[in-house]
């Protein structure tokens, strides 16, 4: 009997830089997990390798700010000139059919969830120190050095916000960090306050 029947939303994030993204990348990758990703939407341009409706959904800033007039957000940020967000319908749908939603975001878009939804798993990706975090940011190749410390700037600030969250994970290695959150969400399924429901069923039933 599975004692945790209910959905999970996992909520990977962490500043800009920290490698969110290659990390969750690497969690799909693992086996045997029944992982679905919530898929976010901006209006930044896609950068190279990117698919529109698998890394995100992109639009157009008119598209976005009509869905933000409409409630159609869970949250929504403006971070270096573009929107960011995350459609409420779709993850609502998924957590009420039982599935295991991983949403990867910005610090400020996670804290809002934290508001909104209090039994979410919060992760937040770290680097294995300051100078890994600049080479990530300047390795990419996609911005100016003035976008580039416009980015560092604020990542110092959201260092100082990992307090709010579950669970830190240093994203030293991709793999090892994948495994890590892998362990965290199998975890979070066991805890009493998630399953003590179904167990005390269980027992009635025996």
């Amino acid at each position: 009997m599975k004692l945790n029947e209910k959905g999970l939303l996992v909520v990977i994030s962490g500043p800009s830089g920290v490698g969110k993204g290659t990390v969750r990348r690497a969690l799909f990758e693992l086996p045997n997990h029944h992982l679905e990703y919530s898929i976010s939407m901006t209006t930044r341009p896609p950068r190279t390798g990117e698919v529109d409706g698998e890394d995100y959904y992109f639009v157009d800033r008119k598209t976005f700010e009509k869905m933000i007039e409409e409630n159609k957000f869970l949250e929504w940020a403006e971070f270096v000139g573009n929107y960011y967000g995350t459609p409420k319908e779709i993850i609502e749908e998924k957590i009420a059919q039982g599935k295991e939603v991983v949403l990867e975001i910005e610090v400020e878009g996670a804290l809002q969830i934290r508001k909104q939804i209090k039994d979410a798993v919060f992760i937040f990706i770290v680097p294995p120190g300051k100078k890994a975090l600049y080479d990530r940011l300047t390795k990419r190749g996609t911005e100016s050095d003035e976008k580039i410390r416009e980015r560092i700037n604020k990542a110092e600030k959201e260092f100082l916000l990992a307090h709010k969250y579950d669970y830190i994970v240093v994203n030293d290695e991709v793999t090892n960090a994948a495994e890590r959150i892998m362990a965290i969400i199998r975890a979070e399924h066991a805890k009493t306050q998630r399953s003590i429901h179904n167990y005390l069923k269980m027992l009635e039933e025996d």
